[in-house]
Order: structure tokens, then sequence, then C-alpha cells
């Protein structure tokens, strides 16, 4: 029997040092915070974290629009839900609404 509790902390540990190796730096919020709609991920760069609430899930059967309206639930004012997930094997993958994808691709290409 997997822990779940276990295997979600390993998630957002795991998806941490991934952001941090893609030069994002990040921790686990829960560690630091312990709120319950607090991100799973938070950035170092606390401007992030304004723009962006994120949900990390390790799952092998995702319901994905289960995970994407926690995240709707938890986000704050101004922040963008995204959903971080994977699969066992498999790279990491983000999940949002197609209307928050075009606006922050519309808010990159304006300050280009």
């Amino acid at each position: 029997m997997i822990n779940s509790k276990k295997k979600g902390k390993t998630g957002e540990l795991e998806l941490s040092h991934k952001f941090t190796e893609l030069g994002l730096p990040a921790h686990r919020s829960q560690q630091f915070k312990g709120a319950e709609d607090a991100a799973d991920v938070c950035f170092d760069d606390m401007e992030f974290n304004k723009l962006l609430h994120i949900e990390c899930k390790r799952d092998e059967h995702l319901n994905v629009e289960k995970a994407l309206q926690q995240a709707e639930r938890d986000r704050g004012l101004g922040q963008t839900p995204i959903v971080c997930h994977r699969k066992n094997n498999e790279d990491w993958k983000v999940t949002l609404r197609l209307v928050d994808y075009v606006e922050m691709f519309k808010i990159y290409l304006l300050k280009k």
C-alpha cells in the first residue's frame, strides 16, 4: 500500500527541484506555510508566486479536471491556476485552461 501523503510530499520536492534545475528556484510550500490552500510549490521569487498557483500531482490515473478545479479553488487573487503532473517514468507536464495560457502568452509578447 502506497502512503499517498508521503508520495505527495515526494512529488512536491521532486517538482521544486526540477523547477530549480530549470533556473526557477523553488521549494515545497507546505513545509514553510502549512496552510491547506497554499500552493504545493512556491518560487523563491515572490513575483512568480503572485502570478501562479501550482498544484502538484503524482498519479497514474489523474483526473485532470478535478485537479485543475482544486487549483482554481485554492488560488489567490490574480493567480493563474496550474497543475504540474506526471506518471511514473514520465516527464512532468503542465495543464492549465486555454484562456489562462493565452493570457500568459499575450503578457509575454507584450514584454518583448
